[in-house]
């Protein structure tokens, strides 16, 4: 009798990609770099930095606070949205939060993210490699803060996110994974249903992008989408969009802050009125002072 042939396990095309294949695997590794000195100003100095995330080369800035009597500053990872990486430059729009939080008291790092010049390039699908780029970062900060280095002054044991769009998308995904932050705000933030961002996506390319995603099987989809683990987030969110925003519905957003609450979890949700997807004028400015108040209330607390 022939012996039937042994089974070959078919390979997982989603392995890698799945919230719980990054919650199990390690991150860091490397160092964050300090590669030159940008601006000094009254309150802080930025620097030009850049650290490793599989196998590429991330760059950002770094604003440090400059206050001598405080030894260590809480940390605000700021992720910006998506900017044709035709156009994208290292201080893009997002750099008046990156120092506005900086003048309130946090050590700000803003990684370009894979993709977006001078960072190499990579690979990116469902922006699970930018997520990874900063699940990376924050075991760097995690590594060398306070540590006599670049993140000396850098507190590794208070970290929060900041994300605008795409990068709201990329935060959510990973408070999902780190239990390290314990704060996260998103600013006009994607959703964390995947299929919802790339049917948005194919609108928004004019069907030239979201192919290959909407294809995807809804089993795949939803061991992708962070939508479907709320329950494992562990940090307090704070929820920013305006009801005239043209770009990512406030649907989104309402839809999050909900189930957010349905789990009990810490959370505020601010709706802005007239504003576009980039907060403008004085709405600019309140969204600010809630976003340094709702850090102020996580990260300098006890």
């Amino acid at each position: 009798i022939t012996p039937s042939p042994t089974p070959t396990a078919t390979p997982d095309p989603y392995a890698g990609l799945t919230i719980a294949d990054l919650t199990a695997r390690e991150y860091g590794g490397g160092a964050l770099r300090i590669e030159e000195v940008l601006a000094v100003t009254d309150a802080f100095t930025r620097t030009l930095v850049t650290y490793p995330s599989e196998g590429l080369t991330i760059y950002g800035f770094m604003n440090v606070p400059r206050l001598r009597e405080k030894e260590s500053f809480p940390v605000v990872l700021l992720l910006h949205g998506y900017i044709s990486p035709d156009i994208y430059t290292t201080l893009a729009y997002t750099t008046r939060y990156a120092d506005h939080l900086a003048r309130s008291g946090y050590l700000v790092i803003h990684p370009n993210l894979r993709n977006f010049p001078p960072s190499d390039a990579g690979p990116d699908p469902f922006r699970v490699g930018t997520a990874l780029d900063v699940l990376h970062l924050i075991a760097l900060v995690r590594q060398m803060g306070g540590q006599p280095g670049a993140l000396q002054r850098a507190d590794p044991n208070r970290i929060g996110l900041w994300g605008h769009s795409m990068g709201g998308g990329v935060a959510l995904r990973v408070i999902t994974v780190a239990p390290d932050v314990r704060a996260a705000v998103l600013y006009g933030s994607m959703s964390g249903d995947e299929r919802t961002n790339y049917e948005r996506i194919l609108y928004w390319s004019g069907g030239e992008r979201g192919l290959e995603e909407l294809e995807t099987p809804e089993e795949d989809l939803e061991r992708i989408s962070p939508i479907y683990y709320l329950d494992r987030i562990q940090a307090a969110v704070s929820i920013h969009h305006s009801d005239t925003d043209e770009v990512v519905p406030l649907a989104w957003s309402v839809d999050l802050c909900g189930r957010l609450q349905a789990l009990n979890k810490t959370i505020e949700c601010f709706t802005y009125s007239g504003l576009p997807h980039t907060f403008r004028g004085a709405g600019d400015q309140l969204f600010m002072q809630r976003v340094a108040d709702f850090f102020d209330q996580h990260l300098k607390g006890s």
